[in-house]
């Protein structure tokens, strides 16, 4: 454990910081899990808006600086591939 002041308060904030990320991190993941079950379905509507609302859990993280703004980029552009493929008439 610190001894300094300092020290022990940044330990403090750090795990509130980690705290959050966590559940920033999380949504994210979730609503690709979601969005990707959706595709699975083969359901375009529910896919559709399972897919828009992780692109926006996505963009709420790279912008909070939980996840890296390319790392969320090449995850969007992953999720509207497999959109656009799924909305492929065979």
């Amino acid at each position: 454990m610190a001894n300094i002041k300092s020290a022990i308060k940044r330990i403090r904030s750090s795990a509130r910081k980690q705290q959050n990320n966590r559940i920033l991190r999380g949504r994210a993941r979730t609503a690709i899990k979601k969005a990707r079950l959706a595709l699975g379905k083969g359901k375009p509507e529910d896919a559709q808006t399972a897919v828009k609302l992780a692109i926006s859990e996505l963009d709420r993280a790279a912008g909070k600086g939980v996840v890296h703004k390319n790392n969320a980029a090449r995850r969007k552009a992953r999720l509207m591939k497999q959109l656009h493929k799924s909305q492929q008439p065979n």
